[in-house]
């Protein structure tokens, strides 16, 4: 497929689907734990594939699981049965062990049965495209130098952090290249930590790696979608879309029409649907009403397409996700 030319008609569309982050609730549908769709390629396959037959969405978009490249490097991970697995402590403390960090090879680690995953999961869904999901080079570096810890050591130790840097850039585009392999129609790159940095650290340490990333995988029939959840975003835009991603989403900490009015128009922009107050603790109706409020303030913008603000959590109620997709539908009816 053309993901180029997917896009744009995605953007030029009078009617238009909802494409949310959401694949970790295939959990309750196959009545299994979190801990179980980590572990097999099989089974989270099957989960995107029970997804996509249930929502009407653009696209099969992979679970965003943000602990699997920085293990894969060494750091150690808690799982549990019903949340999302989080990276505890950190693997570098100093220039010496930053020097010292080596790449695995990416079938080496969990990396290749989440890639396995997406190559499955293409099998399996044909009715539109398949995106798989990677961590961004700012964030996995923070989760190997500590995620507090790294906000300082741009000021502090500079040659430290962009050593690092480089060295999961040149990891995440391997990774990259292998889910592209798969038959992937792109990626969601997630750069949440990112979003905390000011303009000009953006501009040093974050937006010149994700345009490497972006330079090296995205083509026509590759596209990459960068996500950033961070609350700062709206005063880093032109650092954010430096990156020359095809695609950009936005989370929930910010006033989607905001962004909309400071983005390119010619980019499709998605957002912002909070994942945890409306679609796992709200209700049903408050989800239609929040849904159509978005849709009524920001399809102004042909290039909007509604989404959830992050990846949507394993907890979350399929009473109000179907709310989601039934407000879209009413709303574009």
């Amino acid at each position: 497929m053309n993901m180029k030319q997917w896009l744009k008609e995605l953007r030029e569309a009078p009617v238009k689907r909802a494409l949310p982050i959401l694949s970790f609730p295939s959990v309750q549908l196959m009545d299994i734990t979190v801990r179980e769709l980590i572990a097999s390629a099989e089974t989270q396959a099957r989960g995107m594939k029970l997804v996509a037959d249930r929502i009407d969405s653009a696209a099969a978009v992979s679970m965003m699981d943000l602990s699997v490249e920085a293990e894969a490097l060494g750091a150690c991970v808690s799982v549990s049965d019903h949340e999302v697995p989080v990276v505890t402590g950190h693997v570098i403390e100093t220039q010496q062990e930053a020097d010292a960090l080596q790449l695995p090879a990416i079938e080496d680690a969990r990396t290749g049965l989440y890639v396995e995953a997406i190559r499955r999961a293409c099998e399996l869904i044909t009715d539109r495209p398949v995106l798989a999901g990677t961590i961004g080079p700012f964030s996995l570096a923070g989760r190997l130098l500590d995620v507090t810890e790294i906000m300082m050591l741009c000021y502090d130790e500079p040659e430290m952090v962009h050593t690092v840097l480089e060295k999961v850039t040149e990891f995440l585009i391997r990774y990259i290249r292998a889910y592209k392999q798969t038959g992937a129609g792109g990626v969601v790159v997630a750069e949440p930590l990112a979003g905390l940095l000011s303009p000009a650290l953006m501009k040093e340490f974050a937006a010149p790696y994700m345009k490497r990333i972006v330079d090296a995988v995205q083509d026509d029939e590759f596209i990459v979608v960068y996500h950033n959840c961070g609350g700062a975003v709206l005063r880093l835009v032109d650092a954010i879309v430096s990156c020359g991603a095809a695609a950009y989403h936005f989370g929930n900490a910010i006033d989607m029409k905001a962004m909309l009015e400071k983005m390119p128009e010619d980019v499709v922009v998605m957002g912002n649907i909070n994942p945890v107050e409306q679609l796992t603790e709200g209700t049903p109706e408050g989800v239609y009403a929040a849904t159509k409020e978005l849709l009524e303030r920001c399809s102004v913008h042909k290039n909007f397409v509604i989404s959830s603000g992050c990846d949507v959590p394993p907890r979350a109620n399929w009473e109000n996700i179907d709310a989601f997709f039934r407000a879209v539908g009413d709303f574009y009816r």
